[in-house]
């Protein structure tokens, strides 16, 4: 770069450069400077033709000057495509004027033409030419072209270029052009999640929509765009109340990345356990985080078992999971007539006459799994698990160690219930602790076996009726397929083998212990269970069990019965004395926390009446709380009161659950 005045060039002087593009006056003709090297400038003219001198040469030259023009540049078409055409095409109208404003000629100062009298520079001053510019243009009908906006577009064009020209069209208030009753829906919806655990933006437009249909009825106001309504909330939200989310470290795989692909129904299953992102209420009164079991099926997508536990998963948990995804879904009483399988698209009539199970079923699909894929923790490793597997004849794959891909259908499933599920009921307590409300255990209102109620309903009615990005078929690469759908074209390829599961299977995977039945009956844990069918056995050894003791099976989810195996070969149910007295299904875990709590009294009969006493007032307190916004049906209490498994159920051994099916808002999650 080259000082015209030999110095160091200056702010004031930085169009009197001899540097790449600019214009200059040699010899009394115009060229533009094509380049630099040292000590010589390499000059074009209009002609073409090219003329190498030395810098010095050029400085000295009497007729050298720098043409004080802005050079035409190159048009950023790049950024210029974006610009509507009836914008671009008015900026680059400006960019002619103002060229000749500042020269005498649109095309620059090495165009032939002459400029017009009332634009050459050489008898006219640059006051003069603004007017004439703005005179000319509110002739030829530009609106609102005045001296000063001429000089302004002038300033513009320097600073920017050809997109400083452009239009700069600022919307008048924050929220632009979005309309108010959305706004304000937007707002109340914001108020409502203050103080709250901090769910997804599409939960929060759906909470919107049922704010606007609230108040404006259902249609009358649409919501904007996902894409526009996230850019209103990041307008409207406070950044404090709802800060970025934290960053997370990724694992990144040690091995190529294959994808899992499954062909038929039951092919390959994945199981897995995590904490629900919900805080309900336990058996004790307390507010716990209950942990979720799910089964995967690959090849549909469909979520064929769900298992809440208060406490950490079981053993028993992981096998009962196995039977549940191999019998019939029952629909639950009070689920709308939609949610069974005769309204499914799936061949009924046909289904039916292979498993008569099926009329009473909900829409779910029926899968005997072929693998099942697991993690390497204990409940899936475990004796009573791996023998339950070997009964249905499934195989095992654990998945390898440090490989998170190996099982991720499951792992992104678990994130969609947290997002369409867990962020709509109460007691949400977000997926980081930095996304947690201030009292989110003030807000729990369900019980685990309501919660439960709710996640069956809301896995048929909304999961498995969703379209699934991962389930398209080569045909139609542009349609995607629900899980239910799938499942429906799976069964012609598949066909349908019903797994004639009883009450009598599923009692068979009940943990085992054994105990001697004695003139009271058979002692637990401080819980006596006696009955008829046991009084020629009393005081007798086991012609099978070690040590002459019973094979005695229990359930740790509901400790109201046992069930032993007699000389015949089945096994019976024996109830609890006091199980009249305890209205609703109660754990190991429940009553151990009764015993620490009670102290011991002098007679065992007062004692263990004064147990069953303190257990029926636990489970009375551990019902949900009505309270402002809780839903009426919660506080109604579960549903049911001496419900247990056997084979009446169809061998599924559901307990009873609550009949509550509200959110914490009446907004469908799906």
């Amino acid at each position: 770069m080259v000082s015209a005045r030999g110095g160091r060039p200056v702010a004031a002087a930085r169009h009197r450069q001899v540097k790449l593009g600019a214009y200059v006056m040699f010899e009394g003709r115009a060229w533009q400077v094509a380049a630099v090297a040292g000590a010589s400038v390499r000059l074009v003219d209009e002609d073409g033709r090219t003329a190498s001198v030395l810098a010095s040469f050029l400085l000295a030259d009497p007729t050298f000057t720098v043409v004080d023009s802005p050079a035409p540049g190159v048009v950023p078409w790049g950024l210029m495509e974006s610009v509507p055409v009836r914008e671009r095409e008015r900026t680059l109208a400006w960019q002619r004027h103002i060229r000749e404003i500042e020269t005498g000629l649109p095309g620059g100062p090495v165009s032939s033409k002459k400029p017009r009298p009332e634009y050459d520079p050489e008898q006219r001053s640059m006051a003069e030419r603004e007017q004439a510019k703005a005179e000319e243009l509110a002739q030829l009908g530009w609106p609102q072209v005045s001296r000063a906006t001429v000089r302004r577009m002038r300033a513009r064009y320097h600073a920017g270029g050809v997109m400083g020209l452009v239009p700069q069209r600022k919307p008048s208030r924050a929220t632009g052009r979005a309309d108010e009753r959305v706004v304000a829906a937007v707002l109340e919806a914001l108020r409502r999640q203050r103080g709250r655990s901090r769910g997804t933006l599409k939960g929060l437009r759906q909470l919107t929509g049922q704010i606007l249909a609230d108040i404006h009825g259902p249609g009358v106001v649409a919501l904007p765009a996902p894409s526009t309504f996230n850019r209103l909330v990041r307008v409207l939200a406070d950044p404090l109340e709802h800060p970025g989310r934290p960053a997370r470290t990724a694992t990144t795989p040690t091995r190529p990345f294959t994808p899992t692909i499954a062909l038929r129904p039951g092919e390959l299953v994945q199981v897995d356990t995590t904490r629900l992102d919900v805080m309900a209420v336990g058996e004790d009164g307390r507010p716990v985080r209950p942990e979720l079991t799910i089964a995967l099926d690959v090849a549909t997508r469909s979520v064929v078992a769900a298992v809440l536990r208060e406490e950490s998963t079981q053993a028993v948990d992981a096998a009962l999971l196995l039977a549940e995804m191999a019998v019939p879904h029952p629909a639950r009483p009070g689920w709308p007539e939609h949610l069974r399988l005769a309204h499914a698209a799936v061949p009924y009539d046909r289904l039916l006459a292979l498993d008569a199970r099926l009329e009473q079923a909900a829409a779910r699909p029926v899968v005997v799994p072929e693998t099942i894929v697991i993690d390497r923790g204990r409940v899936f490793v475990s004796a009573a698990f791996l023998a339950a597997c070997e009964t249905l004849g499934a195989s095992v794959q654990p998945a390898p160690p440090r490989s998170p891909t190996a099982k991720s259908a499951v792992e992104r499933t678990f994130g969609s219930i947290n997002s369409l599920f867990a962020q709509h009921v109460a007691g949400y307590t977000g997926s980081h602790v930095l996304e947690r409300g201030h009292a989110v255990e003030d807000e729990a209102h369900f019980t685990v076996a309501q919660l439960q109620e709710l996640l069956d309903e809301w896995v048929t009615a909304c999961w498995q009726h969703r379209p699934h990005d991962g389930l398209r078929h080569p045909v139609l690469p542009k349609k995607a397929l629900a899980p239910n759908e799938m499942w429906s074209a799976l069964l012609g390829a598949c066909g349908y083998v019903p797994l004639p599961l009883t009450g009598d299977d599923y009692l068979e995977l009940l943990p085992v212990r054994f105990h001697p039945i004695t003139g009271r009956g058979i002692r637990i844990s401080y819980r006596t269970y006696d009955h008829v069918v046991l009084n020629e056995h009393r005081g007798r050894p086991s012609p099978i069990g070690p040590g002459g003791r019973w094979e005695v099976h229990l359930n740790p989810h509901d400790v109201r019965q046992v069930y032993i195996r007699l000389p015949d070969g089945r096994l019976h149910e024996i109830p609890w004395i006091h199980r009249d007295h305890v209205h609703a299904p109660m754990s190991e875990t429940a009553w151990r926390h009764i015993r620490a709590a009670l102290d011991r009294r002098a007679g065992r009969e007062r004692h263990e009446a004064d147990l069953a006493e303190a257990a029926d007032q636990v489970l009375r307190r551990a019902r949900p709380r009505p309270g402002p916004g809780a839903p009426a049906a919660a506080a109604a209490g579960p549903r049911g009161n001496d419900t247990h498994a056997g084979p009446a159920d169809g061998g599924r051994g559901h307990a009873s659950r609550g009949q509550s099916r509200c959110p914490r808002n009446p907004l469908s999650p799906c």
